[in-house]
């Protein structure tokens, strides 16, 4: 259980930065050599790099090396757990909206 809250801290954390989103966003359309991912930012490759390394971390991504290129792909499955755990959350809250509109519905 603490490895999987672990894993969900990683995942949430790297999915809190735009540029991680963006990249995330763009890889889970197809699968992208990282010079074709840094083309896109006007930021140096380090940097590009770094942010990637976040997204490998948090299992977001999986690279693979091809001769002398790296390509990226997006591993949904994580963000499927991810999903999975905000569900909990999202039918707590539906519950809630549900209980809320009957008592207005109620007074009326």
């Amino acid at each position: 259980m603490v490895e999987h809250t672990l894993q969900l801290d990683l995942v949430f954390n790297s999915l809190a930065d735009p540029t991680r989103r963006d990249i995330l966003q763009r890889v889970l359309k197809t699968e992208l050599s990282i010079s074709e991912i840094a083309e896109k930012y006007t930021m140096s490759f380090a940097a590009v790099s770094k942010h990637l390394q976040r997204l490998e971390r948090a299992n977001l991504i999986r690279r693979r090396r091809h001769g002398k290129h790296y390509y990226v792909q997006a591993r949904p499955d994580m963000l499927q757990t991810a999903d999975e755990y905000l569900e909990q959350y999202r039918q707590i809250w539906q519950g809630r909206y549900d209980k809320l509109e009957q008592l207005v519905h109620e007074k009326e």
